[in-house]
């Protein structure tokens, strides 16, 4: 075996390990703990970090940080995807599973249709996609909330969340080879990590868990903007590894900085209620 094809299958194995563990990761922190928090959490950027990452690897990182600009406002596409899965996963069990899907995709690909329309800087994106999640934030206000319970562990649910982990972010970073920057930005953007959470969730646990991990969804996005920006700025410069190292640590500080204001202003909100 050469050292090239060597080089390509061990990429791909890494590909396949690091988006199984942060599914399976997430969904652990679901069940086990809590459904808000792992919406949160959703928002952190696990999915875009893989394939911004991989996508840096395997094209060149100018491709990457050039595609990071249009990942700022395909987050909204993101948003799309929650809102259409939410109205039409109503049902429970693999019916909510199927409609879901195919409201939150039907959703995805029409905002990502009309974003591929237009040319995005870094700051018209982030305005996009912040103006899509104040919107996003005030349709989810009344929608009630569960508690996570938990499920006895089960190797059916395992492989799955890392059959279909898996087989979003090779089928997104082998698009990236046939896309230009904007489309692969958009694409990078879709919720690798929440669209498995959710349909583990809705199994397991139904339609109501689903919607609470959906409400808090937006509300952890700053940190994959935050990302995301520092990737379109940094990986032309710096590389892969570098620039992923600070987008996590721009992204960390601001979950460091926006999560316990959050905690306060819904504390007093429930004080005033």
């Amino acid at each position: 075996m050469s050292a090239a094809l060597q080089g390509e299958l061990g990429l791909q194995l890494l590909k396949l390990l690091i988006s199984v563990a942060v599914v399976i990761g997430l969904s652990l922190i679901a069940e086990r703990l809590s459904t808000r928090m792992a919406g949160l959490l959703s928002g952190y950027p696990l999915g875009t970090a893989i394939t911004l990452g991989f996508i840096g690897v395997e094209i060149s990182p100018e491709f990457a940080g050039q595609s990071a600009v249009y990942t700022l406002a395909g987050f909204s596409s993101t948003l799309a995807l929650g809102v259409g899965y939410w109205l039409c996963g109503r049902a429970q069990g693999l019916r909510g599973v199927i409609n879901g899907t195919l409201g939150g995709l039907l959703g995805w690909l029409l905002a990502s249709l009309v974003l591929a329309q237009f040319e995005f800087t870094r700051v018209s994106g982030v305005i996009v996609t912040l103006i899509a999640i104040v919107l996003c934030m005030r349709l989810y206000r009344g929608v009630p909330e569960s508690t996570a319970r938990k499920s006895p562990f089960s190797w059916v649910s395992l492989l799955a969340r890392a059959g279909l982990a898996a087989g979003i972010v090779f089928g997104i970073t082998a698009l990236a080879h046939l896309l230009p920057p904007s489309w692969a930005g958009l694409v990078a953007a879709f919720p690798v990590t929440m669209y498995p959470l959710l349909v583990i969730l809705h199994l397991t646990q139904g339609p109501v868990a689903v919607a609470t991990v959906i409400k808090h969804y937006p509300a952890g996005l700053g940190s994959l903007l935050c990302y995301a920006l520092v990737i379109s700025l940094s990986y032309p410069g710096m590389g892969v590894g570098l620039g992923t190292l600070l987008g996590f640590i721009v992204a960390t500080a601001w979950l460091g900085v926006f999560t316990p204001l959050q905690r306060r202003l819904a504390s007093r909100r429930t004080a005033s209620a």
